[in-house]
C-alpha cells in the first residue's frame, strides 16, 4: 500500500476569476471533470464553503459505467487553495491555484487508492486537469 501523495499540475492561460468560476460553477464541472472523451459529467453539484459537499456524476457515454464523484470541503481561499475529503474513502485532496507571468499554476496533490496503480491515478486525474485547461482556454 503506498501512502505518498500523487501531485499533477497545469497552468492554464486566463485569468484566476476565470479559472476560479470554471473550476466551482457546476453549470461549467458539467463540461470538464471527465478524463476522456468517451466519458461525461451529466451531473454536478457544489456547495463551496468549509463543511460544503460536492458532488459530480462521471459517467461512459454508452452508459457502461458511471460513479460519484465527491467530497466534503476542509478548506476554501477563493482565488487560491480548495481542500476537500473525498466521500467515504476520506482520501484529501490539495487544490492550489497559484498566479504565474504564464497564466494560472493549479497543482493538485491527492492521496491514493488502492485499487488501481498510482500511474494509473496519476494519468486519470492529469487527463481531468487537462480537459478542464482546454475548456477554459477554449471558452
Amino acid at each position: 500500500m503506498n501512502n505518498t501523495p500523487i501531485t499533477i499540475q497545469t497552468v492554464v492561460n486566463a485569468p484566476i476569476e476565470k479559472v476560479w468560476e470554471y473550476w466551482n460553477n457546476p453549470q461549467h464541472i458539467t463540461h470538464w471533470a471527465f478524463a476522456s472523451d468517451d466519458w461525461e459529467a451529466p451531473a454536478a453539484e457544489n456547495d463551496l464553503r468549509v463543511g460544503g459537499k460536492f458532488s459530480t456524476t462521471m459517467a461512459a457515454k454508452d452508459k457502461s459505467a458511471s460513479f460519484e464523484f465527491g467530497g466534503t470541503y476542509t478548506v476554501v481561499e477563493e482565488h487560491h487553495a480548495i481542500s476537500y475529503d473525498m466521500g467515504e474513502s476520506g482520501r484529501h485532496v490539495d487544490v492550489a491555484f497559484v498566479e504565474t507571468p504564464e497564466g494560472i499554476k493549479i497543482v493538485e496533490t491527492f492521496d491514493p487508492e488502492n485499487e488501481n496503480s498510482i500511474e494509473m491515478q496519476r494519468n486519470g486525474w492529469q487527463s481531468i486537469l487537462d480537459n478542464f485547461k482546454k475548456y477554459v482556454e477554449g471558452n
